[in-house]
């Protein structure tokens, strides 16, 4: 069985009535960056990023981000 990184920022920015380029200003990344990663199209995450996600959308647990599927 082959498993596979998720990153749930869709799920997230709707939970709290953001949009993605809201999520992307927050966290001062690029919206091209916040959209990839929303649509699971980057091969590589750039650990920063995910901490100024979190940071901007006040998360303390990364599996809110990221799950293994």
């Amino acid at each position: 069985m082959e498993r596979k990184v998720e990153i749930c920022l869709k799920q997230l920015v709707k939970d709290r009535g953001i949009s993605l380029r809201e999520l992307a200003r927050l966290s001062d990344i690029e919206p091209s960056i916040v959209n990839k990663l929303a649509n699971n199209k980057r091969e590589k995450i750039y650990l920063p990023h995910i901490e100024r996600i979190a940071d901007a959308l006040d998360i303390s647990d990364i599996s809110e981000i990221i799950r293994l599927k």
